[in-house]
């Protein structure tokens, strides 16, 4: 197991290099200043002046070590947006917003997801079942920057049920997060009904019903517990997916996330808070696949990780 950890670990540090590196040279290929129009009423000493300050006069190579130094120290560098703020604040300031809305969009996506998935596969051809496909079917076909706006208007303003738009306390999350998980809702639907009724079609549990276990006990402690598993290996990219696909839900509901500073640092040309952003949820993605597949081995006894060997 120890050998395993230090494996992954490794891979884990090679992804990320590749990211940042991939992540820096991308950057310096964007179109256009760094400084954006600033920088054109600049008169030429002190654009040069501007650009010794930020490290921009030096040869790429150079660059790039100071690039990578940095990032070994836990230093982002400092945001050409906000001159006065460092990236590491910017995140550290925005975050927990995008968080709490993803973890609850998750945790709406899983309760809801899985329901509908195991009331359909249940109800296999029967009503139940195409009423739970065809609520997948519109939320895959829905995106939140569509369902957003429509939540915020019907049921915000119109109806005046929950608060339309803001962060402000506790109401003000159901919105976004519904709007965010929708998508994920259908996603983990259809996939838990595929799983179970390939589960249900196994001859162990045909048998574990001519022994004459009641259907309930054959559902939760045979059917459940395998047909979960192809879920569960979806989660850890499902989590990021639904962290970092915030960006427009929260534009739509006026959440003080990181989607706003990602998406103006890709139009402003800000090299630093790009890779900041990037290697920060590219480290999120790598942690949560790695948590991910000891969670799978957890889930089912018949996978275990062997003495040094993935």
């Amino acid at each position: 197991m120890l050998k395993y950890t230090l494996r992954r670990t490794f891979y884990m540090l090679v992804t990320l290099w590749l990211i940042a590196t991939l992540t820096f040279l991308l950057m310096k290929l964007l179109p256009g200043d760094p400084f954006g129009e600033a920088s054109a009423k600049l008169s030429p000493a002190n654009r040069r002046i501007l650009y010794e300050q930020y490290g921009l006069d030096k040869p790429i190579w150079q660059q790039y070590l100071k690039f990578l130094n940095d990032l070994l120290h836990g230093d982002l560098g400092v945001s050409f947006q906000f001159p006065a703020r460092r990236v590491t604040e910017v995140i550290r300031q925005a975050f927990p917003a995008s968080l709490e809305l993803g973890l609850l969009a998750l945790a709406i996506a899983i309760v809801a997801g899985l329901t509908l998935g195991l009331i359909a596969a249940l109800n296999h051809n029967r009503f139940l079942d195409r009423v739970s496909m065809v609520t997948a079917v519109i939320g895959i076909s829905i995106p939140s920057f569509v369902l957003g706006p429509l939540l915020s208007l019907y049921i915000g303003v119109k109806l005046k049920w929950l608060p339309p738009g803001l962060w402000t306390g506790p109401a003000h999350r159901i919105l976004p997060a519904i709007a965010l998980s929708f998508g994920t809702v259908a996603i983990l639907a259809r996939l838990m009904r595929t799983s179970m009724l390939d589960v249900l079609n196994n001859d162990y549990i045909k048998t574990a019903k001519t022994k004459g276990l009641s259907g309930s006990s054959i559902v939760w402690r045979h059917t459940i517990r395998n047909a979960i598993l192809p879920v569960v290996t979806i989660l850890g990219p499902v989590f990021v997916n639904v962290v970092t696909g915030t960006f427009v839900v929260e534009k739509i509901f006026a959440v003080p996330g990181l989607g706003t500073h990602f998406v103006s640092s890709v139009s402003t040309n800000d090299y630093t808070m790009i890779a900041g952003l990037t290697i920060f949820y590219s480290a999120i993605l790598v942690v949560v696949l790695f948590l991910t597949d000891l969670l799978y081995g957890l889930i089912d006894p018949r996978i275990r990780l062997g003495k040094g060997r993935s």
